[in-house]
């Protein structure tokens, strides 16, 4: 911020805010940790695996094998603490992205204005704040310029408070938006003692809506749970009636309900949320919810604002027309005296500590051509915000000797409507803007007025108004956009350009970036007039929106969610607000975009490169896909556990309980790792971006899929039986059967990783895309494999016994051929589809 400020202000001095700091703390609102180490390990433990792992320990405690209840100890630790790892990986990732979300807030200290985290806000400073805001401390005003504040926040009602150091209520609260006008604060409260503090309704308190995935997880893995249960109830009576061994029953009950309940799924899923807003806050893409991830993915049109997005935000002043000359001047031209008053009134009617480009750029042309700078000497006594449709803004300025200024600035089409000119004039003044407007220039009128009362005009549409001129600014689309625009398209994306530019610089600057557009454009004034269906309509046909407003914004981005889009909505301002919360994805801009706008989204891009949200949007997809392979592995791989637990006891084979509990925990702690840490390590297959996206209604596995992870896996359980034949057939006795079935699955669970690292693909091109943690898993799965066979102690645990080189071979054959069946069928896959 560059504030032109009394110089009195001086503010804390170091020792007085060290004073401050230990007498009031840091400004944040404390509330109950939800997340301490002890509450998540308490969850964690409350969890269905762990309490199923419980039962069992205590069962082997109670009939005295302690060997088999100790390594169910050492099973729940493990277990619980690869949960525990991830959720506080995830915990930190997210904690992390809170952080640097976390805007910073502007101060005075020892007579310097510095810039510093809001939470270190002490009591005493003096804190500035202005347009676009979030106020983040109370306090009591010291010094304002036209300063008006929504308090929605606190108090419910939506206009806007103007508010000085002299007014009645000359106090600023935190959670409030400074909607015009800059301001000094002295700082009473912060923390828990601001109003919002005593209210208690920290942001971080809000509950996180479930996304739509994550409310179909949970929906899977209850109804999983549920078989479980019954599964369970059945075993334990089947059982039972054949043995009359309760102990024995509740044992071969528990190991298949181990086996049925899918635990991994929603450990996967927060993981590869957390995990992809992490990674994308490392390319410059902030998310301030995980979820947001998912949704990206399925981003379906981008609704982009033109300035500072598409173009530069350089605003170069290109050309200056002079009304009374009826001369257009160029950069070399601007001393020339005839451009005196159009110059002094374009910087009187801008805001007097200027932050829009196109005032600070005023500001400087003003400072280079005019030697008669009378800034210090008038003061803004009364000022017009930018509004109307389309807007205009108005200032009104007094010296000590009652010497007024008012100076008017706006759309062309504005500051026409509201000065009197011939109807030839007007048609001449109009063919000029449309004659800018098709060179990608952007137009400002310029209106000055006296008036001698003290009763000043509700409007400011109401002052009898003189025309000066146009200032006629010129942005340059970005470098690279038109490569940008393309890949957006490549995606199956569309794009909606929203911007309160006219028609004609839109046009022109559209075409330059690459947008696609074939249809004339809307004007924000004509979308006000149409029922939804005919929005529906225009937003089918419609790219380029015009002189929108945020009622228009608003409008339109309702009715592209009503036809079904997913809508990503970029904006940076105040007006900007309500589009950006109603859009699935509200994405803003980093550098220059409003604390208010940055509240509102969903997302902001650090550096406003529209290029980082085609990364958000890939790594959406890359999420999606992956966890949905994540998903098909667990179901997949469970289903020949819960087979070979089940069937030999159902058909009375001769060795019913080939697996125990040991057995079924020992393959949930190799599958937990792979689906929710290498599955999400995993990187983008190619032509992900070249796809149309999915629905964002579309379930996360539809039937077709579903059947191929229940065919997968019933291929998989058909290999694994038939080595348990193969080995009776043999004569083999129940250890010898029991390692080649114990085999034969750890090494499908082996092929299965790698083949499901894609559904199109070979698994030969899938190994191109490097995954460092896929050949470390695989190493680890198999040390501990021939660990269990070859190393006494743990064969006599696990009841397995060594095997010969071709048991190895046989068990790998089988395996191979249960699980790369599937390669075949992706082959033809892939000859179809070309």
């Amino acid at each position: 911020m560059n504030f032109n400020l009394p110089k009195n202000l001086n503010g804390l001095t170091t020792k007085q805010l060290l004073e401050s700091r230990k007498k009031y703390g840091l400004n944040q609102v404390k509330h109950d940790n939800k997340n301490n180490w002890y509450q998540m390990l308490f969850e964690i433990l409350k969890e269905p695996m762990l309490l199923l792992l419980i039962a069992v320990a205590i069962i082997y405690f109670i009939v005295g094998d302690y060997s088999e209840a100790f390594f169910m100890l050492g099973a729940i630790i493990a277990v619980s603490g690869i949960s525990f790892y991830q959720d506080n990986r995830s915990k930190k990732a997210l904690e992390a992205l809170v952080k640097l979300n976390e805007p910073l807030s502007t101060v005075i200290r020892d007579s310097q204005i510095i810039e510093i985290p809001t939470n270190e806000i002490a009591v005493g400073d003096l804190y500035l704040t202005e347009e676009g805001r979030m106020i983040n401390a109370d306090g009591e005003i010291v010094y304002s310029s036209d300063l008006s504040v929504n308090e929605a926040s606190l108090t419910g009602e939506s206009f806007s408070v103007f508010k000085s150091s002299e007014s009645e209520d000359n106090h600023i609260y935190s959670g409030t938006i400074v909607v015009s006008g800059l301001a000094v604060i002295r700082v009473n409260h912060i923390g828990n003692e601001t109003k919002l503090g005593k209210i208690g309704q920290s942001i971080s308190e809000i509950e996180e809506v479930p996304s739509p995935l994550q409310i179909q997880i949970t929906k899977f893995v209850k109804g999983m749970a549920y078989i479980g249960i019954a599964v369970f109830l059945l075993i334990f009576a089947f059982s039972f009636y054949k043995s009359g061994s309760f102990i024995s029953s509740l044992l071969s009950g528990l190991t298949l309900a181990m086996s049925i309940l899918p635990e991994e799924i929603p450990v996967a899923f927060t993981t590869f949320m957390a995990l992809g807003a992490w990674k994308l806050r490392q390319q410059g893409v902030i998310i301030k919810k995980s979820s947001v991830v998912e949704t990206l993915g399925s981003t379906t049109v981008i609704c982009t604002d033109k300035t500072g997005t598409i173009t530069e935000n350089t605003m170069q002043l290109k050309s200056l027309y002079d009304f009374k000359s009826n001369q257009t001047f160029d950069e070399q031209q601007f001393h020339s005296p005839e451009l005196s008053d159009l110059i002094h009134f374009a910087m009187w009617s801008s805001e007097p500590v200027p932050f829009d480009p196109m005032e600070k750029t005023i500001h400087k042309v003003f400072e280079q051509t005019q030697s008669n700078d009378l800034r210090n000497t008038f003061k803004m006594i009364h000022e017009y915000p930018l509004e109307g449709k389309p807007p205009m803004m108005t200032h009104i300025f007094e010296n000590e000797a009652e010497e007024r200024i008012i100076a008017a600035k706006g759309a062309p089409e504005a500051i026409l409507a509201v000065c009197h000119h011939s109807v030839e004039q007007t048609k001449l003044l109009r063919e000029l803007i449309n004659s800018f407007g098709s060179q990608g220039y952007r137009v400002l009128g310029v209106a000055k007025s006296n008036f001698e009362g003290t009763h000043f005009f509700d409007k400011q549409q109401d002052f009898p108004f003189e025309f000066l001129g146009f200032t006629v600014f010129y942005d340059p689309p970005k470098r690279d956009i038109q490569a940008v625009f393309d890949k957006i398209y490549k995606a199956g994306i569309k794009v909606k350009v929203i911007t309160g530019d006219n028609a004609e610089t839109t046009a022109a600057i559209a075409n330059q970036a690459g947008i696609v557009n074939i249809t004339p454009a809307i004007n924000g004034a004509d979308i006000v007039h149409h029922n939804q269906d005919e929005l529906i309509a225009l937003s089918r046909k419609t790219t380029l929106f015009t002189r929108m407003f945020p009622e228009a914004k608003l409008a339109m981005v309702n009715a592209l969610k009503k036809d079904g889009e997913v809508v990503a909505m970029l904006g940076d301002g105040v007006n900007d607000a309500p589009a950006l919360k109603a859009a699935h994805i509200g994405v803003a801009m980093g550098s220059k975009g409003t604390e208010i706008a940055k509240a509102a989204a969903a997302l902001v891009i650090t550096n406003d490169d529209l290029d980082k949200l085609i990364v958000g949007i890939a790594a959406g997809r890359r999420i999606y896909v992956n966890i949905k392979k994540a998903i098909q592995y667990i179901i997949s791989i469970h289903i020949p556990i819960i087979l070979t637990v089940s069937l030999p006891l159902f058909l009375g084979w001769i060795y019913p309980n080939i697996f125990t509990p040991i057995h079924v925990i020992f393959f949930e702690l190799i599958m937990g790792p792979t689906c929710s840490i290498v599955y999400e390590n995993e990187p983008m297959e190619k032509n992900t971006m070249l796809q149309k996206p999915r629905k964002l209604t579309e379930t996360f596995l539809n039937w077709k899929e579903l059947s191929i992870s229940i065919i997968q896996g019933l291929v998989i359980a058909a290999g694994v039986l038939f080595a348990y034949q193969y080995s009776l057939h043999l004569g083999n006795n129940e250890s010898f059967t029991r390692t080649m079935v114990f085999t034969t699955l750890i090494f499908a669970n082996i092929f299965l990783s790698l083949v499901n690292r894609s559904f199109v693909y070979s698994v030969f091109d899938s190994l191109k895309n490097k995954n460092k943690l896929f050949p470390l898993v695989i190493g680890i799965t198999l040390v501990l494999l021939f660990s269990i066979i070859y190393i006494p102690v743990f064969a006599s645990f696990f009841q397995v016994v060594p095997i010969g080189f071709s048991e190895i071979a046989i068990s790998l054959f089988i395996a191979a051929v249960s699980v790369l069946w599937f390669e075949v069928y992706k082959w033809i896959k892939r000859v179809k589809s070309k």
